[in-house]
């Protein structure tokens, strides 16, 4: 059977961290969601690992996903979170609190939640991003703007150390259907840094088309991103419980590998499946 890691699965607890995004928010995303509601379901669709990514811009919800990753044999890794813009503090964090961390495989900050497009770019994160670099600790980028891309490809410069991944491809075009406009120029760029990688999650959602999304939908956009990255710097996320939002976490991965496993052989298929996140997030 196909191993396949899950690399971005969230799980919060309002009993356990603040998660300011969801104040106000009437979803069905504005409740606790445990690791163990997808117990099931991901055995069905055959995810054999997983991957917790942060949440909030706090250390109290990258705890919790350690702890729940301590607890759940099948986790292997957790995408933190770092107060980035004070660079001691990562380092004093890094080094005394999570550097012995087993399960602590990389750092992210929702930084589409921060009304600077080039947040990343303050002189107090670079440091701070060079120290990931020197410690091999991944980045995850989760942009939603062009600009979001044209920050990244800036640290890219300034940092060419540091491996970095756009979490759900940075919201392709889908929803316009257009093929591929300024998001496939920059994309262009990006892929010509050996260092990024590109996440295959929050397609769905994406599409804005709810629940109504196929893998026709996803299928020329994924295409892309596997023409210009390569078979080895692409690998998926199902983004559950986010993912909710346009469908089942099986659904989301039903139509993740029939479209991967129609455009690539199955050596192919395994890299993007497993070996390349593998590799990204030393597991």
């Amino acid at each position: 059977m196909q191993k396949i890691i899950d690399t971005h699965i969230h799980v919060w607890n309002f009993d356990k961290a603040a998660y300011s995004w969801l104040d106000g928010n009437t979803s069905i995303l504005n409740r606790t969601y445990n690791i163990e509601e997808i117990a099931t379901e991901r055995k069905t669709v055959g995810i054999t690992e997983g991957i917790l990514v942060q949440a909030a811009n706090n250390l109290e919800d990258t705890n919790w996903m350690l702890q729940v990753a301590e607890n759940n044999d099948w986790i292997k890794g957790v995408v933190g979170w770092l107060p980035l813009t004070d660079t001691v503090a990562t380092q004093n964090i890094l080094e005394k609190k999570y550097g012995e961390e087993k399960y602590f495989k990389g750092v992210r900050h929702l930084i589409h939640d921060e009304q600077d497009a080039e947040w990343l770019l303050q002189p107090a994160v670079l440091d701070s991003l060079k120290l990931l670099a020197e410690k091999n600790i991944p980045y995850d980028v989760v942009g939603v703007l062009s600009q979001h891309i044209e920050t990244a490809l800036e640290v890219a410069q300034k940092i060419p150390g540091l491996k970095m991944v756009f979490d759900h491809l940075n919201q392709p075009p889908i929803k316009s259907k257009e093929k591929f406009g300024v998001w496939g120029e920059l994309m262009k760029t990006a892929s010509q840094h050996k260092n990024f990688y590109a996440k295959i999650s929050g397609l769905g959602t994406a599409s804005g088309d709810g629940e109504n999304w196929g893998a026709e939908d996803i299928k020329p956009y994924i295409s892309f991103m596997l023409e210009n990255f390569g078979i080895n710097r692409c690998f998926c996320g199902g983004d559950w419980p986010v993912a909710l939002l346009a469908g089942s976490y099986s659904n989301t991965w039903n139509i993740y590998t029939t479209v991967i496993n129609d455009l690539v052989n199955e050596s192919d298929s395994s890299k993007i499946f497993y070996s390349n996140a593998q590799r990204f997030y030393n597991l």
